[in-house]
């Protein structure tokens, strides 16, 4: 159980302000305006709808939620200063239903239009996110399709017992789909995200599942003594990285999905965690105590040599990698009592300066997108959180309020 501890207080301590921070010049961004059509005004769709385009990193939007008619061309002189003027109706009567018309601001010319539908009322902010990505390539901008995905969440309801939750990335929409006794650390098992691993950790032993999300199927991977976390899944979904204990030390593994044999990565007299695949997924970045405290280190799959990733701070207990991109927290002070600062640094496995995308404040669970390019992460203070996004590309950020139960751990 100590080894259980030391990753759940490693990914546990998080916390922080809730502001959100622009720093892309505006001269590089679209000046983009709103225009609501619809019947029955949603304020909180068009609060979507600004936060996906600022953090697309593309767009300077607008703040004035203008109404108007969505199927006519004309546009009041205000908006004449703007580049494009977006005009969209919602209806949410029988699920949830979008209509948008993006309009050269000039002369009111129609550049696109499109409709969306959604049974689900619920599901409404993925329209949002699916309108405006689909707006980023028809003005042929970098691939901002990440938005569109889920997140998946594990939470603390009441002591020794948890929740997995998925929702869209500003937490708008939430659906708990595991509830019930001590379920942790869901990770996705496709870039598809039809289906996820989790820990049970309700037995003798915890069980490492594999869940289906649609159908509910689940399927028994692998178990083992004292903690079994699955870190990572490689691209094509063959292999996992797992944290386990069979020896009363935790290490990491390489699971072989169809076989359902592991292989030993890492051999240590100490704690290795949290392992996550390198470069061309050949070598691995993890979390170890081998000098004396969370640090993080890197060594091949197939090799026995160690070395040494970060090399500032005392206590780095939080890693992710995408390609040679590697996140980390750091944590940055001392305090015996109250929370200590941790902020989160971009380095790589080609070089070893770091770069602060942090600097106040405590944060956790740096997670990179899929694409590299964005990083999700924990804010936490006192009973609030929020989870943050960091645009690498625009050096935009935004923060979403959490509210409710701590966050035990995230993937996306």
């Amino acid at each position: 159980m100590k080894y259980i501890l030391f990753l759940l207080v490693s990914l546990n301590l998080f916390a922080v302000d809730a502001s959100v921070k622009i720093e892309k010049d505006v001269e590089h961004r679209t000046r983009i305006a709103l225009v609501d059509g619809s019947t029955i005004t949603n304020h909180n769709f068009f609060k979507i709808l600004q936060s996906d385009l600022k953090i697309s990193g593309h767009f300077l939007a607008d703040k004035t939620h203008h109404k108007g008619d969505i199927s006519s061309s004309y546009l009041l002189p205000v908006l004449k200063s703007k580049e494009y003027v977006l005009k969209y109706s919602l209806a949410q009567k029988s699920g949830t239903k979008l209509i948008i018309r993006l309009l050269k601001a000039s002369d009111g010319t129609e550049v696109f239009k499109k409709s969306y539908a959604i049974p689900s009322k619920n599901k409404m902010p993925f329209l949002a996110h699916k309108a405006v990505s689909d707006i980023n390539t028809v003005l042929k901008y970098p691939d901002v399709s990440w938005m569109n995905r889920y997140v998946i969440y594990a939470r603390y309801t009441t002591p020794g017992k948890s929740e997995i939750v998925l929702a869209d990335y500003t937490f708008n929409y939430k659906k708990s789909i595991i509830k019930g006794g001590l379920n942790l650390f869901p990770k996705w098992a496709d870039k598809d995200q039809k289906s996820f691993y989790y820990s049970s950790y309700n037995g003798l032993r915890p069980i490492l599942y594999k869940m289906n999300i649609y159908t509910g199927q689940k399927v028994k991977m692998a178990t083992s003594e004292g903690m079994l976390v699955c870190s990572d899944v490689r691209k094509d979904g063959k292999k996992l990285l797992l944290t386990m204990a069979p020896e009363g030390q935790a290490d990491i593994y390489e699971l072989d999905v169809s076989s359902k044999s592991t292989k030993r990565v890492t051999k240590f007299n100490g704690i290795d965690v949290n392992g996550k695949y390198l470069d061309d997924e050949s070598s691995i970045v993890f979390v170890s105590d081998r000098l004396g405290y969370a640090n993080v280190f890197k060594k091949g799959l197939h090799a026995s040599a160690v070395s040494q990733v970060v090399y500032h701070g005392r206590n780095n207990n939080a890693v992710d990698a995408h390609g040679s991109k590697i996140v980390y927290a750091s944590r940055e002070s001392q305090k015996s009592f109250g929370a200590n600062t941790f902020n989160i640094y971009l380095t790589s496995s080609k070089s070893t300066s770091a770069r602060p995308l942090t600097t106040t404040g405590t944060n956790q669970f740096p997670k990179l997108s899929v694409d590299g390019n964005v990083i999700l992460y924990i804010k936490h203070r006192g009973n609030g959180s929020s989870v943050g996004y960091i645009n690498l590309e625009s050096q935009q950020s935004l923060l979403f309020p959490i509210s409710g139960r701590k966050v035990q751990s995230i993937d996306w």
